[in-house]
C-alpha cells in the first residue's frame, strides 16, 4: 500500500460479446499466463452450456451466481495488546465481486474429469440456485463473522 498518493485504478474495457465490465473482469480472473483468448473461450463456452442446460440466458445466470456468492461480512485479523482477534468487517463492493469470482473459479477448477468450460458452467448454475461449494464457502465466511461478533468493537 502506497504511503503518498492514492493509486489510480486502471479502467478496463467491457467484453466484446455482452458489453459488460464485470464479465471482462471475470474473464481476466480466469486468465492464466496472459492467455486471454483461452480464458474468453472458456467463459463463452460456459455461457453456451448454461443456456443449453437451463434454457435461461447465460449472462443472467452469471449475474445471479455472483450475487448469491458475494459475501456481506468477513473477518480480518487485528492485533491488540499481544492477542490477535478475528474482527468482523463489512466487505466493500469491489472485494465482494473479487471474492465471489475467485471462489467460483477455484471450486470450478476443483471439479474433476471435464473441460474447464463445463466445470465453470456447472459451478455457475449451482451458485445461481443457491447451492454448491462456492455458496458453502460464503456461508462459512458469514458464520465466522457471526461467531466473532463480540470483537466488532475493535474495528
Amino acid at each position: 500500500m502506497p504511503r503518498r498518493k492514492k493509486v489510480k485504478e486502471r479502467e478496463i474495457d467491457p467484453d466484446p460479446v455482452y458489453g459488460d465490465k464485470k464479465v471482462a473482469k471475470f474473464i481476466n480472473y480466469i486468465m492464466r499466463r496472459g492467455k486471454k483468448s483461452v480464458a474468453e473461450k472458456i467463459f463463452y463456452n460456459a455461457m453456451e452450456i448454461i443456456e443449453k442446460k437451463t434454457g435461461k440466458k447465460g449472462i443472467d445466470v452469471f449475474r445471479k451466481a455472483i450475487e448469491n456468492v458475494s459475501p456481506v461480512m468477513e473477518v480480518k485479523s487485528r492485533r491488540i495488546g499481544g492477542a490477535t482477534y478475528q474482527v468482523p468487517v463489512e466487505v466493500p463492493e469491489k472485494r465482494r465481486f473479487f471474492l465471489a469470482s475467485k471462489w467460483i473459479i477455484m471450486f470450478a477448477k476443483a471439479r474433476k474429469g471435464k473441460p474447464m468450460a463445463e466445470k465453470l458452467a456447472e459451478e455457475l448454475i449451482a451458485a445461481s440456485k443457491g447451492e454448491g461449494a462456492s455458496i458453502k464457502k460464503r456461508d462459512d465466511t458469514h458464520r465466522m463473522a457471526e461467531a466473532n461478533k463480540a470483537f466488532a468493537h475493535f474495528r
